[in-house]
This record gives C-alpha cells, structure tokens and sequence, in this order.
C-alpha cells in the first residue's frame, strides 16, 4: 500500500513539473528554432511551434548590401528579446540578438543578460571602445577573445556581439561589456557535443590555437587537444611555427584521452597529425636499394657520424669510418657541416629498425659493383671440379683405347 501511495505521489510530482514546463514557454533570453511563416515590410512572422509565434525586424535578416536572407519555410535561430503581452507574440532578435535602440532597450538587455550587437571603433587603454545604439561601451582586453590578442587594432572596424556586464545610466551610461562570456558559452555547448562523440582514433577538423615550443594546441570543437612536436611529421621538426600557424585548418587523429581532476579542462587529449600522413618509409627499400647513389642534406653531425636527410621523413646515417676523407677522422665536422649537400652511395636498408647506412667513400660505389659482379659470375659460370659432359665423354673414350692396347 505504501508503495501504491509513493508511486501516486512521484508520478503527480512528475506531472506537475512537466505541465510547468510546458506552460512556462520560451523565455526573454532563451534561443529558439522556427520556421519562417510570413515576411512583411518591417517584420518577419516566425511558427515556434507549441502555439508560439514570433516576430522579427526585417533588418535582422538581412546581408550587408540590404539583400533578405531567408524566405517563407524557412528554419532559423533566434533569440527572445521581448515578449508582447498585448499581441500574445514573442519579439526575436537574430542569434546576436537584436538591435537596440536607445538606452531603455540597453537596461532592459543588461537585465535579461541579452546579447547585444556592437561596432568596435578604437583602442583604449586596457581594452576597446565600443559602440552600442549610439552609446559609448568599454570592453576589457580580457573580455574581448578567448584567447589573449596582442594586437587589439584588429578589432576595429568589426562588428561584433557582446553581453552587458555593467550598466549604469544616466544621461550619458556607463557601459561595461564582454564577448568573452558569449563565447565561453557558445564553446561550453559545443565542448559537450564534442565530448559526447571523442573517442581514440577519431579524425577531426581542428583550428590551431596556440603555438609552444613542444607542440600545438589545437581546438577541435570547444575542446582542446595538444600535437606533440613528434607528432607533427615524419620529418623532424625544431618548433612548431616551422608546419604551422595560428587559425590554421588542420585534420588531427585522437591518440591518447585522459582525465584530470581540473575542471576547467578534465581531460588531456594526444593528438596526431602524422598519423594521418602517408608514411615515408612504406616503400624506402626500393627508392633506395643498396648499392644505389643518392643525393641529400646533412641535418646533424654526432662524434660517431653524420645523419643524411634523403627526403622529407627519412635520414640515413653516415658512420665516421665511411667518411671517405682518405685519412684517419676524429670528428665528422672536419669533413662535413649541417646544410651539406652531399651524394652517398647505401649500403643496408634496415625498414624494420628504419635505419639507413651510407657511405661517403666514391670507391664504395664501385667496390659493391664489384661484389655484386663476382657474385653474379660464381652464380652462372660451371663447376670445373665436375666438368663438362663432352671432357667426361673425352676421358671416357680415352681409357677404352688404352685397355685395348
């Protein structure tokens, strides 16, 4: 009976959330999705379906040369700015929110924590100026990316969103702003779509971020993930900045995901982008078969030798005693220097070690020729210790004529 009365009692709770839901509807500051019913002179008419209809300025939805972006059916995003009680309709303002005016509407937007569109116009100290339905704004340099910009002029000119953070009116406001906030949102609800579908062996699309001397970081889609310098190339790369830059596109495989307990960022990814590359010494046996001349670049010279770069990913290694220098050598500098360039003869391709000996001696070239000369003559000429058929035949007859006699 107890179980009857708790099961009636879980389930009336559950109805009453549900129908508080419902009737609760979108909400001033809430994003929504619709569909284009009607388009007028000044309004476009939008279904949100749950008997929610929405309106929205025509200047919203419209290009940088006046042109409409949308037509009737369409689906679109917007935000709730307003709601009418008189007309029952909820006012729309694009994903950036709408545009205000006057400072009523910048009070209501800073109450509501509505984004608001903004034209940045110069560089303060510590930030930029911002100008919001003809009303001064300061943005913070902290405030106005992600990431830190050295370079705030980049900014200006640009049209951007940004959310109220601090209003004071009066005749003339006081405007603090931030579209740092914006983003991190906008970043949390992708980092969570993300996360959902991260597993090892992923290939993603990515954006560079940032640039340190043992790898990259890169955002693959709210999350960040770091290259290791190792994992840039099959060729050995110094620094970073040498294969990449800051906002590059790049395609990276998920190696590695491991949790911390910081929760700003509770995994660490290893990312790869010479996974996905075409690995250079698939086929180096036969690009580079002993005994064969090639031609390539010192990149390093150690006390016991010098390594060779033949093509980008593969390097051979010259040991000090195939110098080639006709005299006794203490040190590889004392014949060859980094940027080199230089002409080998191999002597052994090792693919399962991906070790590559070469040799600087010109004799070499002509010694293995030599070699594979020999070998190829004992291979094809007959055995004298066994003899022809026609000399055993000879000898044969000779020994008959003898015991005749």
């Amino acid at each position: 009976m107890a179980d009857t009365e708790d099961f009636k009692a879980l389930l009336s709770q559950f109805e009453q959330e549900t129908t508080g839901q419902t009737e609760r509807g979108p909400q001033e500051g809430d994003k929504v999705r619709g569909r284009v019913v009607s388009i007028g002179r000044v309004h476009v008419f939008v279904d949100l379906g749950a008997k929610s209809e929405g309106s929205m300025a025509v200047e919203d939805l419209t290009d940088a040369d006046g042109n409409l972006t949308v037509s009737v059916g369409d689906s679109i995003e917007a935000v709730v700015t307003r709601k009418d009680e008189r007309a029952g309709t909820l006012l729309l303002g694009s994903k950036r929110g709408g545009h205000i005016h006057g400072g009523a509407e910048l009070e209501h937007a800073s109450q509501h924590h509505l984004p608001v569109e903004g034209l940045i116009t110069g560089v303060t100290k510590g930030g930029v100026e911002v100008q919001i339905a003809g009303q001064r704004a300061f943005c913070p340099a902290s405030q106005v990316d992600l990431h830190y910009v050295e370079d705030l002029e980049t900014f200006v000119g640009q049209r951007l969103t940004f959310r109220i953070t601090r209003y004071e009116g009066g005749r003339r406001p006081n405007l603090v702003v931030s579209r740092r906030a914006l983003l991190e949102e906008e970043q949390k609800t992708l980092a969570e779509a993300t996360r959902a579908g991260l597993e090892e062996g992923a290939v993603l699309q990515g954006t560079v971020t940032s640039l340190k001397d043992y790898g990259a970081f890169v955002d693959i889609g709210g999350v960040e993930g770091m290259v290791h310098v190792s994992e840039l190339a099959f060729e050995r790369v110094k620094h970073p900045k040498d294969v990449l830059h800051v906002g590059q596109q790049v395609e990276v495989a998920v190696l590695r995901i491991e949790t911390t307990d910081n929760p700003k960022h509770p995994e660490k990814i290893a990312l790869s982008i010479r996974a996905l590359a075409r690995d250079p010494w698939q086929d180096a046996a036969q690009r580079f078969p002993a005994g064969g001349r090639v031609k390539g670049t010192v990149t390093r010279v150690q006390p016991f030798g010098a390594f060779i770069e033949l093509e980008p990913g593969i390097e051979g290694l010259v040991h000090i005693s195939e110098l080639g220098a006709g005299r006794r050598v203490n040190h590889p500098r004392e014949v060859v220097n980094p940027g080199d360039q230089v002409e080998a003869t191999v002597l052994t391709v090792d693919m399962d070690k991906r070790r590559i000996g070469l040799s600087l001696d010109t004799a070499r070239q002509s010694d293995m020729a030599a070699t594979d000369a020999s070998a190829y003559t004992s291979d094809k000429a007959p055995k004298q210790d066994i003899g022809t058929f026609g000399m055993l035949l000879k000898e044969t007859m000779n020994k008959k004529e003898k015991d005749k006699t």
